[in-house]
């Protein structure tokens, strides 16, 4: 009994450590995606293009991408037919920042400062006094022989080279009282350098002037958009010349790395939890559902996970939630195997989607933000979120699939409904249930500081999502084909 124990608590150790790999590694969506895309190669999954056919076979793996922000896995069962439901888990990988604005340069009092906009519904004070740098994605041009072509590539600058610094309580003698109170297009900027100490080091403006004449190649790097600081650092990380840089996608990060932390060690301190903790822990459990030859010899549907961008901003996107892409997916898959429109009608009425999305712990200093009994708490497993207003897609037939499951593997589970008086928030789940038609759950992980730069959840509720959604993917077909509803 106690080696029982000791490998469950080596096993949750290897969980969470590696969960921060995962995190520290995902500063950005496009970060996320990428890593999600090297571990699902390491496990046998093959990439398709959404641009070319697809030839897929049963008990074979694969994975796209779309825009490098928005990644579908699926793993089709040995016993899979043409019309077979789909077991969803769906999350998403963005989460609220500041990201640079096309033109980002922006010199006042003698400073170098970057133009931000705002991204979602941030705690934006929280970003003040940070440690801050940036990342994403940036397009170059490349030429070889002749030939110019246009790539993507990813960018993290490691060091912090950006700060957003506060006000110093002498200048703002009300704060304490009054409230910070916060201008997001005045206040918000990242001080980069201050402007003695650019001019002082300059940076050689290449391939703007030549021969004594001014050169614009149309690109991203035009001295009167960003600061030629700043582009020479994006060109050293990238690999390139500041005048090969065409456009970019990127975001103020926070160089503080995701730790265990607390006095009992468990907690998980770390930004972006909100939702990089449920996009790991379904592609984790995909992944271990899968790994062994006979895990799918018995399947009999497609074992899947979804996790989209722009949920923070409504998922109106070409790859969010609302656009085409889940549907897409499960077209193209059950037309591999048997080109028939009803085969996709009969397969979403077979299919379940488990919408997974952090949820709102109890938190000890505003316990009046809860109603009595509706109070998640650290430690007790997943929540299954509640909402007559459809606000969240759960209804008896769906809460009570995911709760079976739980009470199978012995793991906790809690309920979560907002208060009347409040306004309650949404997920992909209403989302995808009403533009797929798919039967869903709305399920999360409870943490606390949600939209904080830095936020924190439980150690063991990593384990318990993980261990929940790994026996969703492997026991869903066999429960589903018990339940009676439309007959």
């Amino acid at each position: 009994m106690a080696n029982e124990e000791a490998k469950r608590d080596d096993a949750a150790t290897a969980i969470v450590s590696d969960f921060l790999a995962f995190l520290n590694a995902s500063p950005t969506a496009f970060h996320a995606v990428d890593e999600a895309k090297k571990r699902l190669r390491n496990a046998g999954y093959e990439q398709v293009s959404e641009r070319e056919d697809w030839k897929l076979e049963a008990g074979k793996k694969y994975f796209f991408t779309r825009n490098h922000s928005t990644l579908i896995a699926f793993a089709i069962g040995h016993k899979y037919l043409a019309g077979n439901g789909f077991h969803i888990v769906g999350a998403h990988t963005d989460s609220p920042c500041v990201k640079l604005k096309p033109v980002s340069k922006v010199t006042k009092g003698g400073y170098l400062e970057v133009g931000v906009q705002i991204y979602g519904s941030g705690l934006w004070h929280t970003w003040f006094d940070r440690d801050l740098t940036i990342a994403g994605r940036v397009i170059i041009r490349e030429e070889k022989d002749g030939s110019v072509s246009y790539s993507h590539r990813l960018v993290r600058i490691e060091e912090p080279i950006m700060r957003i610094p506060t006000l110093a309580i002498h200048l703002d003698r009300g704060v304490n009282t009054d409230g910070f109170k916060l201008n997001t297009q005045t206040h918000l900027l990242p001080v980069l350098a201050t402007s003695i100490k650019a001019e002082a080091n300059k940076v050689a403006e290449r391939g703007q002037i030549e021969n004594g004449v001014q050169k614009s190649n149309g690109n991203v790097n035009s001295n009167s958009k960003h600061h030629s600081l700043l582009l020479e650092m994006i060109a050293g990380q990238v690999g390139c010349e500041p005048e090969d840089i065409c456009d970019f996608e990127l975001q103020a990060c926070d160089t503080q790395p995701s730790i265990v932390g607390g006095a009992m060690k468990e907690f998980v301190f770390s930004g972006r939890l909100d939702n990089l903790c449920m996009s790991f822990c379904s592609l984790k459990a995909l992944i271990d559902a899968t790994s062994s030859e006979g895990d799918l010899e018995d399947e009999i549907g497609v074992r899947m996970v979804a996790l989209f961008d722009h949920e923070e901003v409504g998922s109106d996107s070409a790859q969010g939630a609302g656009s085409p892409a889940m549907l897409d997916a499960l077209s193209r898959i059950t037309n591999s195997f048997r080109s028939d429109v009803k085969l996709l009608e009969k397969a979403v009425q077979s299919s379940f989607l488990v919408s997974a999305d952090m949820a709102h712990a109890l938190h000890p200093n505003y316990m009046d933000k809860h109603e009595e009994n509706h109070q998640p708490k650290l430690h007790g497993g997943l929540v299954i979120k509640h909402n007559a207003n459809q606000r969240y897609a759960t209804n008896a037939v769906t809460s009570f699939i995911f709760r079976e499951i739980a009470m199978k593997h012995n793991l906790p589970i809690q309920d979560f409904v907002v208060r009347n008086d409040m306004a309650c928030g949404s997920t992909i789940g209403p989302i995808l249930a009403s533009g797929v038609g798919i039967r869903t759950v709305d399920v999360g992980a409870p943490q606390l500081s949600m939209h904080s730069i830095r936020e924190m959840c439980a150690v063991d509720d990593v384990k318990h999502s993980y261990y929940h959604f790994r026996a969703f993917f492997r026991e869903y077909s066999h429960l589903d084909s018990k339940i009676t509803v439309d007959m």
